[in-house]
């Protein structure tokens, strides 16, 4: 069981900077600092993996890699892998509240490169070190070094079918021509990778936890499914037959198609489930907490053939199940799990849960239907499970009470007591920070009252997502105390002892 504590949910790319997008430099450092100082335990981010067309985080160009948007420039100024001037003239996008992920990707990897031409001969000894510790990288290396060849198609495009179908030898050849590029992409995470290891370590001095997010499907175009496709539901030319995603639901009428090339779970279990315990492994490393995305997918997922335009037409079939589940329990015996349980529950979703033991997830937003019975309701909640009022997938608190159902708007003042939806933030704050949950997850944006257009994900939706963030200043000791004070009200962090005051000699 968890200690009855609280964290924020607050996405890397968030995080304020000068150049763009949030990253692992000194506003994390800082927010840290603020998580600490408001009594907070816990600090969940969203996959940090390096993003692919659409730029979400769920759409990953590897399991393992670190996103190297998030490396952040000012260390390797200090560093002295990079000039500030080479910074300072390049364009990084003049909206502060949002990401605009063009600018990045057309002009971060020409920084990144000036600073890995420096760092490969200085930092000789270390980058082999790592090479040799995570043999995952070389592989990521030669895909995105591929990728780039073939003009950053995805490699269901390349025009080589032997390099599409990653045959050694093909490999082999392009990979001695590109030797460079796959340097190149090595070194970066050997960046990545040390910055988030000193941000990690700074975060437990300060009592601040990580909690990663290990969405349960890859993207096709990955280095994961291009180097390993007989784990993956596959033809004989590589291509998917079926795909996954989730039948119509209150987010989309036609359901949500997402793509992703589904599990060939026999062949995974022959395997003794390596290929997920060497992921998790990878998790393990970077997170004390890793929440598994649509774990209603062990007990059964949802398969679409690839040749539909909607996720109307897919079927259920039987998942893992505990399977998996136990197999993970008993390798990973320190890692502490949630499951994001939402979605389509059945009975033997709910018994998974109950069997593997693990917290799963719930969310206030949803609790307000005046029909039905709902278990998200602050007096259903178990201690066993993590509160929210929304995740990443909700609007914000303010853009709910806003822009939400007026009938379940209706139904939240009755049941928290107030008489107005301007007093339903507070009321809705103090019931989750109540709630018997031994874990509860705010949204930074709630603490700052802020409306839908910090709504970080619409499900369904594209060309608006994943870009919000906070400006420098907005992260006060003030809130950060107004926090703390709630905090210690409910008994998720004990209150400090006041400092002494120095006797005058």
């Amino acid at each position: 069981m968890l200690k009855r504590s609280s964290g924020i949910l607050l996405p890397i790319s968030s995080l304020p900077s000068p150049y763009g997008i949030g990253t692992l430099g000194k506003a994390a450092y800082d927010f840290v600092d603020f998580l600490n100082r408001a009594g907070q335990s816990w600090w969940q981010v969203l996959p940090i993996g390096p993003t692919s067309y659409g730029d979400s985080p769920y759409q990953s160009f590897s399991i393992f890699a670190g996103n190297p948007y998030f490396i952040d420039l000012d260390v390797l100024v200090d560093e002295g892998l990079l000039e500030q001037s080479e910074i300072d003239s390049s364009f990084w996008g003049d909206d502060p509240k949002n990401v605009d992920y063009g600018v990045i990707f057309n002009n971060r990897f020409a920084v990144l490169r000036k600073a890995a031409a420096r760092g490969l001969e200085k930092r000789k000894d270390e980058f082999q070190t790592f090479l040799h510790q995570n043999p995952w990288v070389e592989t990521y290396a030669q895909f995105m070094a591929f990728k780039g060849y073939f003009g950053m198609r995805s490699w269901t495009e390349w025009e080589d079918e032997d390099l599409r179908l990653h045959k050694p030898e093909a490999v082999l050849k392009y990979s001695e021509r590109l030797t460079d590029d796959i340097l190149f992409y090595e070194f970066i995470q050997f960046l990545f990778e040390e910055q988030w290891n000193k941000l990690k370590k700074y975060a437990h001095e300060k009592g601040v936890s990580i909690i990663g997010d290990v969405p349960i499907y890859v993207a096709m175009d990955s280095a994961d499914v291009w180097a390993e496709p007989y784990f993956f539901q596959l033809d004989e030319k590589n291509l998917p037959v079926k795909v996954a995603g989730v039948p119509p639901d209150a987010f989309s009428d036609d359901g949500q198609l997402w793509g992703n090339p589904l599990y060939d779970w026999e062949r995974m279990e022959k395997d003794g489930y390596g290929w997920w315990i060497r992921r998790i492994d990878g998790a393990a490393k970077r997170y004390d907490m890793v929440r598994i995305d649509h774990f209603r997918g062990f007990e059964s997922y949802w398969a679409v053939p690839s040749t539909e335009l909607t996720a109307k037409n897919g079927k259920w079939i039987e998942g893992p199940g505990m399977k998996l589940v136990e197999v993970l329990k008993n390798w990973f015996t320190g890692l502490k799990f949630i499951a994001e349980d939402l979605g389509v529950i059945t009975p033997e979703v709910a018994k998974l849960l109950e069997n593997s033991g693990w917290p799963g997830m719930k969310v206030m937003e949803f609790a307000w239907s005046v029909d039905s019975y709902s278990e998200y309701l602050p007096h259903n909640h178990i201690r066993n499970c993590v509160s929210y009022i929304g995740t990443h997938d909700n609007d914000t608190l303010f853009g709910w009470i806003d822009t939400g159902d007026p009938k379940e708007i209706a139904h939240a003042c009755e049941y928290l007591g107030v008489k107005e939806p301007k007093e339903l933030p507070e009321a809705m704050m103090r019931a989750a920070f109540a709630s018997v949950s031994d874990l509860y997850i705010s949204q930074m944006q709630d603490f700052l009252g802020i409306g839908s257009e910090g709504r970080i994900n619409t499900p369904g939706t594209t060309g608006s997502n994943w870009k919000w963030r906070l400006t420098p200043g907005q992260l006060t000791e003030r809130l950060a105390d107004k926090i703390y004070e709630i905090t210690v009200l409910y008994q998720r962090c004990e209150r400090r002892k006041a400092k002494e005051k120095k006797k005058d000699k």
